[in-house]
């Protein structure tokens, strides 16, 4: 019992004192000992997480003992989402894109959005157009759709919990990502303003 105690809720000590009360069998404290801390070393090595644990731990709420780890589940992916990207649409000319966009925006980075639905379809990158954005022969020819791209990845706010979002910008190596939900447009997140929130919520946990 003592065992399974231990083993089912990773919590050796518990169980030990919990079985010793209940029998009173206090001359197997030794036995009882061995016998959970066996059960609670086998189990931890095949199943991480405990009884209570494991919900928490798969839906990326569980609070631990790693500092790391306990800052960025705290953080609120909502606080660094930014949205004031200028939204185009794939149809869009050159000539729209620089008139209705680029030069009503101080960021680098155009979402490309389906006019309707709001479902996110590309990225447009000002770098990527900046080669044609002064030939006036091209405003009319070229299209949004001719120059527009796919993310390194996307944060998928149903499921991406915030560990998720910091692998994905150390995987990409990327500077913004896109954010949406079920596959509609919400906004960017920018690597330098998540270090940023990180950096505040270290700070806060350290003092």
């Amino acid at each position: 019992m003592a065992g399974l105690v231990a083993g089912v809720l990773h919590a050796p000590l518990t169980a030990i004192f919990l079985i010793a009360e209940l029998t009173g069998g206090y001359t197997l404290f030794i036995p009882l000992m061995i016998v959970a801390s066996v059960s609670f070393g086998l189990s931890k090595y095949y199943i991480k997480h405990s009884l209570y644990t494991k919900r928490l731990a798969l839906e990326g709420n569980l609070i631990t003992h790693d500092k790391d780890q306990k800052i960025l589940t705290l953080m609120d992916i909502d606080s660094v989402i930014e949205k004031n990207l200028i939204p185009v649409t794939a149809q869009m000319t050159l000539g729209e894109l620089i008139d209705n966009a680029v030069v009503k925006s101080n960021r680098n980075v155009f979402p490309v959005i389906h006019p309707s639905t709001k479902m996110f379809e590309g990225v447009i990158l000002l770098d990527n157009i900046r080669t044609i954005m002064f030939k006036h022969e091209l405003y009319e020819s070229v299209k949004v759709k001719d120059v527009m791209q796919s993310p390194p990845d996307i944060i998928r706010m149903e499921k991406d919990k915030m560990a998720d979002i910091m692998d994905k910008f150390q995987r990409t190596n990327a500077w913004n990502l896109p954010v949406v939900r079920e596959g509609v447009y919400v906004g960017f997140v920018s690597k330098s303003k998540l270090l940023t929130a990180y950096r505040k919520n270290l700070i806060y946990f350290s003092t």
